[in-house]
């Protein structure tokens, strides 16, 4: 009876265990909606790392499972079955995304926008978001230091030559003869201004005998003039009847007294400043003794010389551009400004008007206690604002080639620009939207001056990425406006 009991139990143990096992296995691999909802499927260049079976979220959430896979054309075309509780719409967008370090991978799907056309049974999601692998990334490093080692190679073949060593040391020496000559054209100009003055003070001294001999005569006819009128006032002989004319005679005596009086004191004054003059008193009797003074005055000439060269020489280039691009099927436009202080250097300012608008992207952790869903998972949304973008880059040219470093539309980003043909064909190529995107944005464009100021150009840009690459042309307008430089030396600062 004991041993039967132990066989029963065994029995039992077993055909628990084994409905258990069913129940989890079922539970595991039960998809959500079943066998219901509808099929979509989207074209993939790479879709390792998928298996069949796996999960389909939307906003992290399973909302299907991937129904199958197989080749298409050269593609990997893959079946998703969708809730029929969850639509998506003509805008939708598919991505593969990174569910844990081991190359596993799941599809996250934006629906699009809630009041467009929804996708039916049988339809393909239009935009597809493929991941970016090591492989990917490590080819693209090793074409950017290729590009970065040419450059490289370009300027030591330009400066690092024995012709560009001897242009060197023929600039520097022209330099230096030009300030010598602006030396000797200061030491010319001080004693001319010494010589002034001290003719100024012989003159001074040579009339002043002269000058006391008309204060003298001056003197003398102010009295005869004073005894002619108290004469006429008192009625004297020859003035009868005539009261109101003496009283105009004394009072325009009286004004020439008083601008003789005026004319003593200035003269007076005037052998004063030439006395502190000799002495070397005062601004200009320091400056025609005091040999620091000279010299500093001398230094002050120098530096406003040197600034009103650097303004003479300063460009102010504006340069207004629009692109049309094919497969957006938008305008893009530019307005810039280059200040150039010398011809192989300039700082550029660029406000950039783009119809995708700024694009960013962010990754959420989201921990969870719902069983059907994993403890841990990533919740990615892609954040599109309509914002201007913005560059301030530094150029320094080199021969036909012309560096860039800085910000480029509102990343960091490098450039390079090849000028032929009197600089009338240019070659433009800028790296740029390093952390914007998984991969850099890069942009080649072919720009000619057919017309003065008025340039042609095209090219492709993002041509990394094979989703959002796009082909554009558009035309442009480059000037020297003078009127800015005029400005500029005025405009308030900080």
């Amino acid at each position: 009876m004991g041993r039967f009991s132990s066989a029963a139990k065994v029995s039992v143990f077993i055909a628990a265990t084994g409905l258990a096992s069913l129940g989890i296995y079922r539970f595991i691999v039960k998809r959500p909606g079943g066998g219901k909802g509808y099929v979509v499927y989207a074209l993939f260049d790479d879709a390792v790392g998928i298996a069949k079976l796996s999960q389909v979220r939307v906003a992290g959430i399973p909302v299907g499972t991937i129904e199958g896979i197989r080749l298409d054309k050269g593609k990997a075309r893959i079946d998703i079955r969708v809730q029929s509780g969850i639509p998506l719409f003509v805008d939708s967008a598919v991505s593969k995304n990174s569910s844990s370090l081991l190359g596993e991978y799941y599809l996250a799907i934006t629906p699009g926008t809630d009041g467009r056309s929804q996708l039916q049974d049988g339809d393909r999601i239009p935009t597809v978001i493929e991941g970016v692998t090591t492989d990917t990334l490590m080819k693209n490093l090793a074409d950017i230091s290729k590009d970065v080692q040419k450059v490289s190679h370009s300027l030591a073949e330009s400066v690092g030559t024995d012709e560009g060593q001897d242009n060197m040391r023929k600039t520097l020496a022209n330099l230096a003869q030009v300030t010598a000559a602006l030396n000797d054209t200061v030491r010319e100009n001080r004693e001319t201004i010494r010589d002034i003055l001290i003719r100024v003070d012989s003159v001074a001294a040579k009339s002043e005998p002269q000058i006391d001999r008309i204060l003298e005569n001056v003197q003398n006819s102010t009295q005869e003039i004073r005894q002619l009128l108290t004469h006429a006032e008192q009625g004297q002989p020859g003035q009868p009847g005539q009261p109101g004319k003496n009283g105009e005679v004394r009072e325009i005596l009286d004004k020439v007294d008083r601008a003789s009086s005026s004319l003593e004191k200035t003269l007076s004054n005037l052998e004063t400043a030439t006395g502190r003059l000799e002495k070397g008193e005062g601004t200009l009797g320091r400056l025609s003794k005091d040999e620091h003074l000279i010299n500093e005055v001398e230094g002050v000439t120098e530096t406003v010389g040197d600034f009103v060269g650097g303004l003479s020489r300063l460009q102010t280039i504006v340069q207004l551009r629009t692109d049309y691009q094919f497969l957006a099927n938008t305008v893009k436009s530019y307005v810039q400004l280059r200040l150039q202080p010398r011809e192989d250097k300039y700082y550029a300012i660029e406000i950039v008007s783009d119809p995708k608008g700024l694009t960013h992207y962010e990754q959420t952790v989201v921990n969870t206690s719902n069983p059907n869903q994993p403890g841990t998972y990533f919740e990615t949304r892609t954040v599109t604002t309509n914002s201007f973008r913005f560059s301030l880059q530094f150029a320094q040219r080199f021969g036909p080639f012309v560096g860039r470093f800085g910000i480029k539309e509102s990343t960091g980003g490098i450039g390079l620009d090849t000028l032929l043909l009197d600089d009338r064909f240019e070659l433009q190529q800028d790296v740029f939207g390093f952390g914007e995107v998984v991969l850099p944005r890069w942009r080649v464009s072919l720009a000619y001056e057919f017309i003065p100021r008025l340039w042609m150009l095209g090219g492709v840009d993002d041509i990394i990425s094979a989703t959002r690459r796009d082909y554009f042309v558009g035309l442009q307008l480059r000037f020297n406006d003078e009127d800015l430089k005029t400005i500029l030396p005025f405009a308030k600062t900080p």
